[in-house]
């Protein structure tokens, strides 16, 4: 609802319950990062024809991972005491919630590394290819964020300030002044990333000529939107506050760093020749 200067943000973030079980739409934009990830893997192997057992596996190497490293990402990162006293909770309090990208992201690594080990593909093809399906579904997650009106940012005054009133938080901290809307920003930033990505891996074929740019140029965009961003959103945790950086951003900086030595290790390399197929030549291909 829309009124002078500001918006009431009250969404429902049940989407439909099945007696004490709610679905949430939290879980569903996780669902659909999920997928479109497979559905773009899909994608990939069958433009640079490859056999279809490998589009099949990646969608079981990377879900178990990037929600195991999600979970135990939130637990080891925020709650390491709590989950210490009383680690069954790891499990038993998932559907309270508590996953963490940084987390996920680590998972989705190690995932990764199994799954390329397991289909003889180099372990840089898998990264370059995965930063895509990471922006758009990054982006799922955040509006996933929004729904559940969760991990805002500081007060604002600007026209598109919210109001989050089913946020107990923002009752108890920010009411009645509005605040930064930084999952919509995060979502923005991330499609934007998708789309730089998609651009150079189908119209520039960059994946085969250079790789590992696609990979460095994804994690700049994922964490150095996030490492930005976090300078305007509420800490998520007690132990945070008063800290120079907080805890994302520390987990981000590794990244960040990572994604620069990428791109320069990409650059500096000797262009790889390859003949560029279109997706329909590719997929006559295997058939012959």
């Amino acid at each position: 609802m829309m009124r002078f200067f500001y918006i009431v943000w009250n969404f429902d973030p049940v989407f439909f319950s099945i007696g004490s079980l709610d679905i949430r739409y939290y879980g569903v934009m996780w669902v659909l990062a999920i997928l479109a990830g497979a559905k773009l893997f899909d994608c990939f192997c069958k433009r640079e024809g490859l056999p279809e057992k490998v589009s099949e596996s990646i969608f079981i190497y990377g879900t178990l991972a990037t929600i195991i490293g999600a979970r135990l990402g939130h637990c080891l990162f925020y709650d390491t005491m709590e989950y210490l006293r009383e680690p069954w909770t790891i499990i038993t309090g998932f559907r309270d919630g508590g996953l963490a990208s940084h987390g996920a992201a680590i998972g989705l690594l190690i995932g990764l590394w199994l799954f390329s080990r397991k289909n003889k593909l180099p372990y840089i093809w898998s990264l370059d290819r995965i930063m895509i399906a990471v922006g758009i579904g990054g982006a799922f997650v955040r509006l996933g964020n929004l729904f559940n009106s969760e991990i805002f940012g500081t007060a604002t005054s600007l026209p598109w300030g919210f109001e989050f009133v089913r946020s107990a938080k923002w009752l108890r901290e920010f009411a009645p002044a509005a605040v930064h809307p930084t999952q919509i920003y995060e979502a923005l930033c991330y499609l934007a990333t998708f789309a730089l990505l998609c651009w150079l891996y189908f119209g520039r074929d960059l994946a085969r000529r250079r790789p590992g740019i696609l990979f460095g140029i994804g994690l700049e965009g994922i964490f150095l939107t996030r490492f930005f961003i976090e300078f305007i959103k509420t800490e998520q945790e007690a132990f945070e506050k008063g800290w120079v950086l907080d805890m994302g951003q520390w987990l981000s900086i590794p990244f960040i760093i990572l994604g620069i030595y990428m791109i320069w290790r990409g650059v500096s390399k000797p262009e790889v020749q390859v003949q560029a197929l279109s997706a329909a030549e590719t997929v006559k291909k295997k058939k012959r």
